[in-house]
């Protein structure tokens, strides 16, 4: 009995420094939350849990804008622009910077990979369906599709901080 008992006591002793040495490990690993610079180098992008505000467990917001333009194709400062393009009147002057434009994902097996979300692209304003994973290399790979992702567009994001 007593043989049994230190050996469970090992075994606990072992799990326990285990999940110690792999607990911050995990905390401090990848994850797709941080700033990111798009693809087009054209502005910032902050992920951030947004759980607290039920928009699921990712979100999106414009952070930095690098080089916009306005309606005239010129030059703005960055506060300055706005969501032109927004089909709904009303938003059309709504500032882009701080602009929340993914939310409503579903999270997936891979805590670093969200489904059927939503984006928003000022570009178009036109808003699809998106997923976003964390790539191998550390990139962030967000695809905005209608109807399937194969009927899409994905863009690879850089770490920024």
């Amino acid at each position: 009995m007593k043989r049994r008992a230190a050996a469970i006591a090992a075994f606990l002793g072992v799990a326990v420094a285990l999940a110690a040495a792999l607990g911050p490990a995990r905390a401090d690993g990848p994850s797709v939350y941080g700033v990111w610079l798009t693809e087009e180098q054209s502005a910032h992008v902050e992920i951030w849990s947004c759980a607290a505000q039920g928009r699921g467990p990712v979100c999106g917001r414009v952070v930095k804008l690098i080089d916009p333009t306005g309606p005239d194709d010129k030059p703005v400062a960055p506060e300055q622009a706005v969501d032109f393009r927004n089909p709904d009147p009303a938003l059309r002057s709504r500032k882009t910077l701080g602009m929340v434009f993914l939310y409503d994902f579903k999270p997936t097996s891979d805590p670093n990979a969200f489904e059927e979300g939503t984006v928003y692209s000022a570009d178009d304003g036109k808003t699809y369906r998106a997923n976003l994973a964390l790539q191998p290399d550390g990139t962030l790979r967000l695809r905005g599709y209608v109807g399937i992702p194969l009927f899409g567009r994905s863009e690879t994001w850089t770490r920024v901080r």
